[in-house]
């Protein structure tokens, strides 16, 4: 039988095999093979065992979940405000990672008609880079958009405390799922590795996870920073030097459109910071 593993409590796994839930232990060879079945792999079950794992098209470990199809990176407007140093690693991170990556930025409804239109000047840039979708999850302004983008994916919220992922879902949900079952489901500071799931919305599923619990460039050179940066990236196919990484070299597209105020310096000037991120860590 193929299923996709849903939930892990423990070492015991839960797989939706088309319409029925098995739940089910991972063979030992996996041990021997340091390889563990994570939610969202697709398996092969025979006696209640997991057999085997299929090949994944991505592979996180914190959160431990693979063949993610997007990660919603949830900002608020304000309440704490856009940190675009945040968002900037998040995308860099997700991108690395081949996932899509789409900003939901709640609590437009406290902002003024002219807040509102100096926020989306300052956002238009990336624009290019990811969707975005503006929402007031009180007024239910936008929820029907964002509501679209979990049918038939596997999804992951992310985003500071306080921005607004619960009353977001609730407002997406709330005629299934009772405000204290969502809170419980997507995220109040009791996950660990051990217990992950996915949880059914909206034709979708959305990984019970506290999010990212790591943003640091660990596994990433500069070169693959780089690439993650896709704008960047596009770019420096009209740099002089191929493989430019934008810091000194003449001749760079990427800087020259700084320069010019077509990229936004904060945008540079955190990939700039992540680049010596990066190399101070290669140091120790």
């Amino acid at each position: 039988m193929r299923g996709l593993i849903i939930k892990l409590i423990g070492g015991l796994y839960t797989v939706k095999v088309e319409n029925e839930l098995v739940e089910c232990k991972a063979r030992g060879k996996f041990r021997h093979l340091n390889q563990s079945p994570k939610v969202g792999d697709l398996v092969e079950l025979n006696d209640d065992f997991i057999m085997e794992i299929e090949d994944r098209k991505n592979d996180l470990a914190r959160p431990p979940i693979s063949n993610v199809d997007q990660v919603i990176l949830v900002f608020s407007a304000t309440q704490p405000k856009i940190s675009y140093s945040l968002l900037d690693r998040f995308i860099a991170l997700i991108t690395y990672n081949n996932i899509n990556t789409v900003l939901v930025v709640t609590k437009i409804d406290l902002l003024s008609e002219d807040e509102l239109s100096s926020l989306k000047e300052e956002l238009r840039y990336y624009d290019s880079v990811l969707d975005i979708v503006y929402t007031a999850s009180l007024n239910k302004i936008g929820t029907e958009d964002v509501a679209k983008l979990f049918k038939d994916k596997i999804s992951v919220l992310a985003g500071q405390s306080g921005v607004g992922k619960s009353t977001l879902l609730n407002s997406i949900a709330g005629l299934d799922i009772k405000t204290q079952e969502i809170s419980k489901a997507l995220g109040r500071g009791k996950h660990t590795t051990r217990h992950i799931e996915l949880i059914e919305i909206e034709g979708g599923l959305v990984a019970d996870t506290a999010g990212f619990s790591s943003l640091d460039f660990d596994d990433m050179d500069e070169v693959a920073l780089s690439h993650s940066f896709s704008d960047f990236f596009e770019l420096s196919h009209d740099c002089k030097f191929r493989g430019c990484l934008h810091l000194n070299e003449p001749k760079c597209k990427v800087k020259k459109l700084v320069d010019e105020g077509e990229i936004p310096a904060s945008r540079y000037d955190n990939y700039v910071y992540f680049i010596e991120e990066i190399r101070s860590n290669k140091r120790y």
